[in-house]
């Protein structure tokens, strides 16, 4: 059926209702930055096959202030996750200088493995800082992607080149998920926005990849909301033959939509509870988890508990999505990651949650990964992880 916002389902994909759920949640805690020593942020995780059981593959940097981040390092898992290599710097993805006395560093960082070619393909973003304080944030910056081949070398870093004149102050695809098609190519999402504009708008780009080089070669429609900075950090999930997009926006909404093709996106929903209860954010992302029985979504919102927490940035939850209405299933909802303190008598002993990412591992496990600060504790936290157990096999991931 078609409804007045104009998305159009087929009846398979109504059909598809899931009845795979989320059974048990092992909790595990990576790196102790609480402690001392660095606090590791931004873990984000690709299973790269091998024989026997995948191996896992992270990128993640340190933090020392707000959006302050060091060089990019890498860390292997040959475990299914439970335990890890000590992290490694990634050649090239340091800070460099200006001769204006500006640092150049990169953040965001996601890895993602190529089939066609072996490669592990990292895209992150250029950030600048002065005097060691974020500066610059919404000019001069884009997609910059590293490669590392089979045997383990790495190429330097390269922007990623975007010709659009709606671009010409910043595009960027951090913290995003993407999708690799059949074909080798890639689907990736951007928000960007020309010189002189606050706001932002998403759009997707379909690109190729040989293994060295990374080409946008086409972009779809623009969505936008002229609410503040727009439309931030998109991600990208396929299910049940659909693409769908989640948006992070600054009107205290998340928004997500949908696509036939992954290029034309119909207008974008505020996400609600499948009773029409919108769901309540503070400028924060979303992630897709997926599984070939259903689609589930990450994310931190507002709740009694958490009322004095800075963007409501823990607990961190998942739920269904129902795919039918693009609404979430309220009885679904569990907590990923639970509070760390009092969120509403004494805010600062609360973690916060914002960063996460997910990963399919294997046929019974997806891994979401999130690196918690303590703002008032000089940053410091530690790097978490839960392991998905599925109740039923996940077929994407075999």
């Amino acid at each position: 059926m078609l409804d007045r916002r104009g998305f159009l389902f087929s009846a398979a994909a109504a059909a598809s209702s899931p009845s795979v759920t989320i059974g048990r949640i092992e909790r595990l805690v990576l790196w102790k930055g609480r402690e001392g020593g660095v606090t590791w942020f931004h873990p984000r995780a690709c299973a790269i096959p091998a024989r026997g059981q995948p191996r896992l593959f992270m990128t993640l940097q340190s933090i020392s202030g707000s959006d302050v981040y060091g060089p990019v390092h890498w860390s292997e898992s040959r475990d299914l996750g439970l335990t890890w290599t000590t992290p490694a710097p990634i050649p090239g993805m340091g800070r460099r200088e200006h001769p204006d006395g500006i640092q150049e560093g990169f953040c965001d960082t996601v890895p993602e493995h190529h089939a066609r070619t072996g490669a592990v393909l990292a895209i992150a973003q250029n950030v600048y800082y002065k005097d060691n304080r974020l500066t610059r944030p919404n000019e001069l910056r884009w997609p910059v992607y590293i490669v590392r081949s089979r045997d383990g070398r790495w190429s330097q870093p390269r922007k990623l080149e975007w010709d659009n004149p709606q671009a010409s102050a910043i595009y960027v695809a951090g913290c995003a998920q993407r999708i690799t098609l059949g074909s080798g190519e890639i689907l990736i999402p951007l928000s960007f926005g020309p010189l002189g504009r606050e706001d932002r708008a998403v759009a997707s780009a379909l690109c190729s990849f040989d293994g060295r080089e990374l080409k946008i070669r086409r972009s779809g429609d623009e969505l936008r909301l002229a609410v503040k900075r727009g439309l931030l950090e998109p991600s990208l999930a396929f299910h049940a033959g659909r693409y769908y997009m989640t948006i992070r926006a600054e009107d205290g909404r998340g928004y997500a939509t949908a696509s036939a093709d992954g290029m034309q996106w119909a207008p974008i929903r505020a996400w609600c509870w499948d009773d029409g209860e919108p769901l309540v954010l503070s400028t924060t992302q979303q992630r897709w988890l997926t599984h070939s029985d259903g689609l589930f979504l990450v994310y931190t919102r507002r709740s009694p508990a958490n009322v004095n927490v800075t963007r409501w940035r823990a607990p961190l939850y998942v739920a269904r999505v129902d795919i039918a209405n693009l609404t979430l299933v309220r009885a679904s909802e569990r907590i990923v990651l639970p509070m760390s303190g009092d969120g509403v008598n004494a805010p600062d002993t609360v973690a916060h949650l914002g960063n996460f990412h997910t990963t399919p591992v294997n046929a019974g496990i997806s891994l979401i990964t999130a690196g918690e600060v303590l703002p008032q504790r000089g940053f410091r936290g530690d790097t978490l992880a839960a392991r998905i157990h599925w109740s039923r096999p996940n077929r994407e991931a075999l």
